[in-house]
């Protein structure tokens, strides 16, 4: 009764219009962005081209952020759950929220990975979009790879969501940059995954979930790193591990008159 109370208040705190269309901008922007970007990698037996397939997923990041940015009540859409977690870390968005909005997420992942399946011939199903770890390359190798491109593409978010920073008018540019040099380092290792939710999308599409905990395991591990660095060394937040459990308790269920009234979402 208890956990069945405060969900019900977590619930009854979150739940408004506000917060509906951030969740629909997260399933859509997800949809949109990977619907593209694996869309227009050429389904052959062959390689594809790394650097078609890098600009395509970083100019797709870049355009959806940009559309879809002033929908948001907090100025922008994360489109990757290692994101998400990694601004619910920095205490940027509540626990409430980020829940929400990875299944958001995910949801957009399967449905434009289900949507490029009924276009695509039975044949070539079976490679749709799918990360693989390359031959010859460790899996522990892979985490490392998955982890180096997903930190630098997190800190390039942290920065860019600052309001103060240079680079915040060019906030989706930077990240569509920032997603395109990932590929570049890590497609030939990894297929680049950077992303759970593209990763996630085309392993339930094609049933193939071989060395997947890598593409969870290596985006999540490089995301909560580039926010320690950002949060405790580049632009210090907190003075000290209680100051930041003194913020995450403001963040905990409360009743109606003691809920903060600010915003929990920043650009991602």
């Amino acid at each position: 009764m208890q956990v069945l109370s405060i969900l019900a208040l977590v619930l009854k705190n979150i739940w408004t219009l506000s917060f509906l269309r951030d969740v629909l901008c997260e399933f859509l922007g997800t949809a949109l962005f990977l619907f593209a970007s694996l869309g227009s990698a050429p389904l052959s037996q062959c390689h594809p081209d790394p650097l078609r397939v890098a600009l395509a997923f970083g100019a797709s990041a870049a355009l959806v952020s940009m559309c879809l940015a002033p929908a948001t009540s907090g100025g922008g859409v994360h489109l990757n759950p290692a994101v998400t977690l990694a601004l619910a870390a920095g205490l940027r968005v509540s626990p409430w929220r980020a829940v929400l909005y990875v299944g958001a997420q995910l949801l957009g992942a399967l449905c434009a990975c289900a949507l490029l399946a009924g276009m695509v011939p039975d044949s070539l199903r079976g490679q749709l979009g799918l990360n693989k770890v390359a031959l010859g390359v460790h899996p522990c190798q892979a985490f490392s790879a998955e982890t180096a491109i997903t930190f630098q593409l997190v800190l390039c978010v942290f920065v860019t969501s600052q309001p103060k920073s240079a680079f915040h008018l060019l906030g989706p540019t930077v990240i569509g940059l920032s997603v395109t040099l990932g590929h570049l380092v890590a497609i030939g290792y990894t297929g680049c995954g950077m992303n759970p939710a593209r990763s996630f999308g085309p392993a339930v599409v094609t049933l193939n979930f071989h060395n997947h905990w890598v593409y969870w395991a290596g985006p999540c591990v490089g995301a909560v790193l580039a926010g320690i660095l950002h949060d405790l060394v580049l632009q210090p937040r907190w003075g000290c591990p209680g100051d930041w459990l003194v913020e995450f308790k403001e963040l905990l269920p409360k009743a109606p008159h003691r809920q903060p009234t600010t915003s929990e979402h920043t650009q991602g």
